[in-house]
């Protein structure tokens, strides 16, 4: 069943299950899960309706952990008047709703762009006497984020060091991201700077954020500065990495493109299609004619795609 499910056999597994039902077989709330995700996300709507009225009549919806895994399905599906519609039913139902229930679904509005539903979710879990988390105020931090309303987002991070909880590396990393997409480059080294200093190491992406930032700035001490830092914390620069200098690079000379390219074979991140496409462009047009045609040699015998006008 799982196996036809990840293969995209929904029709085959919708047969299935309809067979192992007539011979008084029924699927545990896991299939159905799977089924019932897969469906939504397919657009098939009418027939994910269908599985879920049949766990009903099965009576798999019997408890909040059920709910519980109802709702999230119905999140990861980007479903979320099916999930709110659940949430409704187990209250009815005499079901109290706990800590995951309510940041499942804080998350999946979140993500759908309806903040002012999360923060109406929150405050319902408040006045339920529950305690929120840091993956409820990571949720919500990454909305707002979302939505391009960063300062709120920094009142949620202090309102979450109010409570007493700790934010992780998941936190510094949203708002990194999202400061350094607003230009912010002063706080977001701050932020940084602060994470480490709590032992909290930051990801890739967000040293890309920086790099990328500084790039565009033209600061390339700042940025091979950070370059350095982030391999030494153990992380492996990948193709946005190499990328953003290559950007910047191309006007200081072809040994710097050039040895861009090599560093990042040496480094373990051989460079993809478009780093290649763009390393050569670069190349071409600083009229490097034998670095471009070697480094095109070596894209073509990887069978990489070059644009046309570097294949000749």
């Amino acid at each position: 069943m799982v196996c036809l499910v990840k293969g995209a056999n929904h029709k085959d597994t919708c047969e299935m299950s309809e067979s192992f039902r007539k011979l008084g077989l029924k699927l545990g709330v896991d299939s159905y899960l799977l089924l019932l995700e897969a469906l939504y996300k397919d657009g098939q709507s009418e027939e994910g309706d269908r599985i879920f009225d049949q766990m009903t009549v099965d009576g798999l919806i019997s408890s909040v952990y059920a709910y519980n895994m109802i709702i999230d399905c119905y999140c990861r599906a980007k479903m979320m008047d099916h999930a709110s519609a659940n949430f409704r039913d187990m209250q009815l139902k005499g079901f109290t709703p706990n800590l995951v229930t309510f940041n499942t679904l804080i998350n999946g509005h979140c993500k759908d762009g309806a903040i002012a539903k999360a923060q109406e979710l929150l405050e319902m879990l408040l006045k339920n006497g529950l305690k929120p988390d840091i993956i409820t105020f990571s949720s919500i931090i990454d909305g707002l984020c979302r939505i391009n309303r960063t300062w709120e987002a920094f009142e949620c991070f202090n309102e979450m060091i109010e409570w007493g909880i700790n934010p992780n590396a998941i936190v510094y990393n949203i708002l990194i991201r999202s400061l350094c997409a607003i230009g912010d480059v002063s706080r977001s080294t701050k932020l940084l700077r602060r994470m480490q200093k709590e032992g909290i190491s930051p990801e890739t992406y967000s040293y890309n954020a920086l790099i990328q930032i500084f790039c565009r700035m033209n600061d390339i001490k700042k940025a091979k500065k950070l370059f350095v830092s982030m391999s030494r914390s153990g992380l492996n620069p990948d193709s946005y990495t190499y990328s953003a200098f290559i950007e910047t690079l191309s006007e200081s000379g072809r040994l710097e493109e050039t040895k861009m390219f090599y560093s990042m074979e040496a480094n373990g991140c051989p460079p993809d299609s478009y780093v290649c496409n763009l390393i050569i462009k670069k190349l071409v047009l600083q009229d490097c004619i034998e670095d471009t045609k070697n480094i095109a040699e070596k894209c073509r015998q990887k069978g990489m795609s070059l644009n046309p006008v570097f294949n000749s």
